[in-house]
């Protein structure tokens, strides 16, 4: 894809999770939660929050004066809202509740607010403190560059405009050029996809009818996903996965699965768990694209994993290396995604993410971060985790995707680091049931770890 120099148009996929927010009303967003067991220097966290600003985790998405145009990055057009400090304290014990809690924050790639940074003082003494945000504006890897950045004060100039810095005429002119730069693309794209829609109308009809059938009734009610966080120190974790023939990574892998298998994720075939693996694409600080990344589909089996990680290990690394020699040919549908009207919106995402018998579990690892990652005040704060958050899941998209099962970790602070957010058809579903589940996943590892 070419693009006009400063003009700083999303990529197609970027494009493509912002219109598909818009169409569903469903909202992804990370978060990041450090847990403070020393006093907070609030004059270093004020820092913090000024250089977050003007991050590339500060930007904006500014639509095109076109309908069928691309969208563009920009500086947001007003000043971020302040941090929110709570002035009642909570037992330590409702720490993920409270963190649950801040994803009802209205947040808005477009007209902001993007992000917020909360502090909540524990009456433990300890103090928590979150920043969450769209997703829509950064993947894993680009929050955590924009935290750093923000961290040590070396944040990068991007040189995005304002809001409405164009006249009208200058961006008529400018978003004209950049359609019939696309052009080529998008008639490649538009072929691929009449293909690709005659192959799968069955699919699509019946897909229709199940949401038709459910429209106003009791699936598009909203449902709470759980979601829980687990500490195992670094060097337990890397002696265990040395023992049975695996790394870090594959470790994750087998406690992922076995946690899809606790779940009722496995599929019917075989009885073996499909992981959908993130990868990471970003190669340089020049690289402004808020989701740089790919998806590896890797087959493991659950039954083997707590003595023999050889397999899982080898399975991934195939897997990830396949997924960057030979991309999902579906993503070259994404240049028609400015053409399409919303109605059409929800189609293309069965096409491009279709909810598969296979009952896919999201694993993203997001490997060893660095130590200033945990410095939001100046100060390491004594734990630290981060984690994939949802808005407005109805009970309709989790029973067409048979449940869920998301798995995010990170190495830092000393402690590997694993976020599991979950939902069950049919099951009880709530944090004490998911940390019991984590609690006999990590025995059969043989690893004590603590789950809040």
């Amino acid at each position: 894809m070419t693009t006009e120099a400063g003009e700083h148009r999303l990529e197609f996929l970027d494009q493509t999770a912002f219109e598909l927010m818009r169409a569903t009303g469903r909202g992804q967003l990370m978060q990041c939660v450090w847990v403070y067991e020393h006093p907070v220097d609030f004059e270093g966290l004020k820092r913090f929050h000024r250089n977050f600003a003007e991050s590339h985790g500060g930007r904006h998405i500014e639509r095109s004066v076109l309908p069928f145009g691309r969208p563009r990055w920009v500086k947001p057009g007003h000043a971020p809202s302040e941090i929110q400090i709570s002035d009642t304290t909570r037992p330590r014990n409702e720490l993920m509740d409270w963190a649950d809690e801040l994803a009802s924050l209205p947040i808005d790639p477009e007209h902001g607010p993007t992000w917020y940074l909360v502090v909540q003082p524990l009456t433990d003494g300890a103090t928590a403190i979150s920043m969450v945000g769209s997703h829509v504006i950064g993947d894993g890897f680009g929050a955590g560059l924009a935290i750093f950045e923000a961290v040590t004060g070396n944040v990068r100039d991007a040189g995005y405009d304002r809001p409405g810095e164009r006249t009208r005429r200058q961006a008529l002119a400018s978003d004209i050029r950049q359609v019939a730069r696309d052009l080529p693309e998008t008639g490649r794209a538009f072929v691929k996809g009449v293909k690709l829609v005659y192959g799968k109308r069955r699919e699509l009809a019946q897909s229709r009818k199940t949401r038709a059938a459910a429209r106003g009734g009791p699936g598009e009610q909203l449902v709470a996903v759980p979601s829980i966080a687990v500490f195992v120190d670094v060097d337990e974790w890397d002696k265990q996965a040395e023992s049975i023939g695996g790394n870090s990574y594959s470790l994750l892998v087998g406690f992922t699965a076995r946690m899809a298998e606790r779940l009722g994720r496995r599929r019917q075939s075989d009885g073996a768990v499909t992981l959908v693996i993130a990868i990471n694409l970003r190669e340089s600080l020049e690289d402004d694209r808020a989701l740089a990344m790919a998806f590896a589909n890797a087959t493991v089996d659950p039954e083997k994993v707590t003595t023999d990680l050889s397999q899982a290990r080898t399975v991934v690394r195939q897997a990830r290396q396949s997924a960057k020699d030979h991309p999902d040919p579906t993503l070259e549908l994404l240049p028609l995604m400015p053409w399409l009207p919303k109605p059409a919106v929800k189609g293309v995402a069965e096409l491009l993410f279709a909810y598969s018998e296979d009952l896919p579990v999201s694993c993203s690892n997001l490997g060893d971060l660095p130590p200033q990652l945990a410095q939001v005040d100046g100060t390491s704060a004594e734990y630290v985790f981060v984690r994939a958050l949802d808005q407005n899941v109805t009970l309709q998209e989790m029973q067409r995707s048979h449940g869920q099962l998301v798995v995010v970790s990170a190495r830092i602070n000393g402690k590997v680091v694993i976020s599991v957010e979950a939902y069950e058809i049919g099951a009880e579903n709530s944090k004490p049931r998911l940390r019991d589940l984590a609690r006999q996943t990590l025995a059969e590892f043989g690893l004590n770890g603590v789950v809040d």
